[in-house]
């Protein structure tokens, strides 16, 4: 329990040092639109849900959340958050952005018609933008790019309709995986103000 407590209070600890802005979702638009590879699927979706911040902790278990914006066809449809919880090696805490890309009608309606929560098979791919360090399902690096703007990317095509991209803002932390992101999405006629 002892742990627990600890992993809720690193999350709560990256997520109130992320830097809040009233042009947060707009902000971390631009960044994935200008890092790489992400850029050319804003041309191609059919939608999109951007997370400017996610805070993730961890001693042995380890949780993550964070608050974010989906739109279909460039147009905001509504709020969606995410929690994941998960068991095994890991340590550290971290925050980071991150954006899937829907590629049709039917993935979006997957991921808007209630929970939705990642299998174990999906990844993403991790942009190297003003990192120190990072973790990934594609592996593990150490640097950083030039800036925000010159960030790289590893290529990649949609899975399953979804394709995932994460930069990481701050921390560093072993263990960095989608298996257990779950997803609750709110309309916009329903949302709250964030």
């Amino acid at each position: 329990m002892k742990s627990i407590r600890m992993v809720l209070a690193m999350v709560a600890m990256l997520a109130i040092t992320s830097v809040a802005s009233a042009n947060k979702y707009p902000d971390t638009i631009a960044l994935f639109k200008n890092a790489g590879e992400s850029a050319t699927f804003f041309d191609s979706c059919y939608g999109y849900a951007v997370f400017p911040t996610i805070g993730k902790g961890g001693l042995i278990v380890g949780a993550a959340h964070g608050k974010g914006h989906v739109y279909e066809k460039g147009k905001y449809k509504g709020n969606t958050a995410v929690t994941q919880l998960s068991v095994g090696f890991q340590a550290g805490g971290q925050a980071y952005s991150e954006i899937i890309f829907f590629e049709d009608k039917r993935a979006l309606d997957e991921f808007t018609k209630g929970n939705f929560e990642f299998e174990a098979d999906a990844s993403a791919v991790a942009i190297t933008a003003a990192a120190s360090g990072t973790a990934g399902t594609t592996g593990a690096s150490a640097g950083a790019s030039g800036g925000k703007r010159d960030a790289t990317t590893v290529g990649g095509s949609y899975y399953k309709g979804m394709k995932v991209f994460t930069i990481v803002k701050g921390g560093a932390m072993y263990e960095a995986s989608l298996a257990g992101q779950k997803f609750t999405f709110e309309p916009k006629d329903k949302a709250t103000a964030e």
